[in-house]
């Protein structure tokens, strides 16, 4: 599956950074507005330490994890719905993302320039949020100005169901309430997925700290904190300039830097972690002696579902799946025994597939 993870913040709060750290690459990370114009993509690998379980005990010939697609895009400021700063290139972007990951400046550093001339992450928060929202009532308004007539005098359900739904979203965007915090039944979220609306695009919070704030908040992360919680959105607290340091280094140096900082998981891994969390997936594996692999899925998908990611014939012609459970696999130390014991399930096409399953899919086309 093809995920993407939107990175967004206003200029030089350290998106670019940290993107550097998350990809590995070296991107251009200027002390000045826009250094970043078109956006920067990178395929990253979600830490899943049951792989180098699986690999000691299949002994691939290859090991591939699972992925997906952080997008570092440019700066955006006070405006950028109406154009200002190349806003409307910027905003383009994001809608193209599944999640989006705003990366808020939470140190003072007078060597580093704020757009703004003083450091404030709620200022900066609800400066970007605030130009999502005029993005999305453009979008909204415009909507509303083809339907309205047929609204008003049509007996068709779903446009009538489509008129309501676009007016209540209108209405809370007015009042500066997010879309994605809005209390939606299954048939307004159907109507409402194709407008690809901002403010719906699941968020996470990233403070951006001084090494000496990683374990300690500072006032900005608390305020910042207590925003999100008022949101219901996920925060995570990082140094983009350690991660990038981190970024640079083996498993080993990696474990025993992250050992001195005092914290057991790098900010970069956490991130991966909870976009993949806030995106409601899952990963499933397949295995052999030529290949272990993991799957990216959502959560809820049937095993034909599941098996089509893999191939489009795997998922038309779906017979079966033989699945083991990763627990029960390590249980009893490799796949025949684990069959012996009765651990391997034949499940058919009604199978919502589980976090960890080891399958093998049966299929004829």
């Amino acid at each position: 599956m093809s995920l993407r993870v939107g990175i967004i913040g206003m200029p030089n709060v350290g998106k670019s950074t940290l993107f550097n750290a998350i990809t590995k690459k070296r991107i251009l990370a200027a002390n000045y507005p826009f250094a970043t114009i078109d956006p920067n993509i990178g395929i990253v690998i979600v830490p899943d330490k049951r792989l180098e379980k699986l690999e000691n005990m299949y002994l691939p010939e290859k090991l591939t994890p699972t992925s997906f697609e952080f997008i570092d895009i440019a700066g955006l400021v006070k405006g950028a719905s109406t154009g200002e700063g190349l806003g409307n290139k910027f905003l383009s972007h994001i809608r193209e993302v599944d999640a989006i990951c705003e990366v808020v400046r939470c140190f003072d550093d007078e060597n580093i320039i704020h757009v703004e001339g003083k450091v404030d992450p709620i200022r900066d928060i609800e400066t970007i949020n605030l130009e999502l929202i005029f993005a999305d009532l453009e979008v909204l308004e415009a909507r509303i100005e083809r339907i309205k007539k047929k609204a008003e005098t049509t007996k068709d359900k779903n446009m009538i169901i489509e008129y309501n739904t676009v007016l209540k979203i209108k209405n809370a965007l007015e009042n500066n309430i997010a879309s994605r915090l809005l209390d939606l039944d299954e048939d307004e979220k159907n109507i409402i997925r194709s407008y690809n609306l901002l403010t719906m695009k699941p968020l996470i919070y990233m403070s951006n700290i001084k090494e000496q704030n990683i374990i300690d908040d500072n006032e900005y992360v608390i305020k910042v904190k207590q925003y999100a919680e008022k949101e219901r959105a996920q925060l995570v607290k990082i140094c983009a300039k350690i991660e990038e340091e981190l970024s640079e280094l083996n498993e080993e140096d990696k474990d025993l830097f992250l050992k001195d900082l005092g914290i057991e998981e790098s900010g970069l891994d956490l991130l991966i972690r909870k976009s993949y969390e806030l995106l409601g997936l899952k990963t499933f594996f397949t295995a052999g002696d030529t290949e272990v692999k993991a799957w990216t899925y959502k959560k809820g998908m049937k095993a034909p579902k599941c098996a089509g990611i893999i191939h489009s014939d795997f998922e038309r012609g779906f017979i079966k799946a033989e699945v083991i459970s990763y627990d029960e696999l390590i249980k009893y130390k490799n796949e025949k025994e684990a069959k012996d014991n009765g651990k391997m399930r034949i499940e058919g096409k009604d199978y919502i597939m589980q976090d960890g399953d080891v399958c093998h899919f049966r299929f004829n086309v």
